[in-house]
């Protein structure tokens, strides 16, 4: 089977819904349907900082429903997860902004949802090995970890990446470079770190080209690993995007 696996999305529903049919898929009952039977993939991070994050929800929660959603949690959808079971969560990094268009629900709706996404989230495997050479991870994953029982450490990985532990002067994590050493035969596609664009490394492909920061929303075509892009509606910000070594 062939894949279009897009980056992160962070709310930014218009440009998605450009993107897909861009992709040629066309929508059927609110369902995306190709032509040519590919499959849409998802890095994760669905929501946060961007306009529409529950119309990506939705669209994702009926992909669910119909059994044709590939996707990969990220440390956003993590945060917000652990939200909605209640644990002591901060409301920045554009959580603030999901929590706020969920109180604009009624309060009937608002219960709905909140039970669907936890429904959709406990359901979502930690990375999806769609194929023998492709893997959909939103932060990462080194070869070594490829297969292995779930731990804290390959949890946190899949994620955050490589966690250095040191902060950019503007608070910004310092983030390692796992691509760089990755020598493994599956291709991992994955986001997490802004970039302005995609960055191709060995067997790995970062398709987070911060759309949500005026940049752009990006699909690989796999195994094609041809990339398709549409432009942000967002403003731009440039200080927002990473510059591998």
């Amino acid at each position: 089977m062939k894949f279009d696996v897009i980056g992160d999305v962070h709310g930014c529903f218009d440009e998605l819904i450009e993107l897909i049919e861009q992709l040629g898929y066309r929508f059927e009952n609110g369902l995306p349907v190709h032509s040519e039977g590919r499959r849409l993939a998802f890095v994760g991070d669905a929501m946060d900082r961007g306009p529409k994050s529950l119309a990506v929800l939705q669209l994702l929660f009926d992909m669910q429903d119909a059994d044709i959603l590939h996707y990969s949690p990220g440390n956003h959808c993590n945060k917000l997860y652990r939200f909605f079971k209640g644990n002591p969560v901060e409301l920045l990094h554009g959580l603030e902004m999901t929590v706020d268009e969920w109180r604009q629900l009624e309060k009937g709706q608002q219960q709905q949802f909140k039970n669907r996404f936890l429904r959709f989230y406990e359901a979502l495997p930690l990375y999806h090995r769609l194929r023998d050479d492709l893997i959909v991870v939103h932060a990462g994953l080194r070869q070594d970890m490829i297969g292995q029982a779930l731990s804290r450490r390959i949890i946190t990985f899949a994620l955050y990446g490589e966690i250095t532990g040191k902060y950019h002067s503007d608070g910004r994590p310092v983030r390692g470079n796992w691509a760089k050493t990755y020598n493994g035969e599956p291709w991992i596609v994955y986001g997490h770190t802004p970039v302005e664009t995609p960055y191709f490394q060995n067997h790995s492909v970062n398709i987070d080209t911060g759309c949500v920061f005026g940049g752009m929303l990006t699909a690989l075509r796999f195994p094609e690993l041809d990339i398709c892009q549409v432009p942000s509606k967002q403003v731009y910000q440039p200080d927002r995007f990473h510059q591998y070594d």
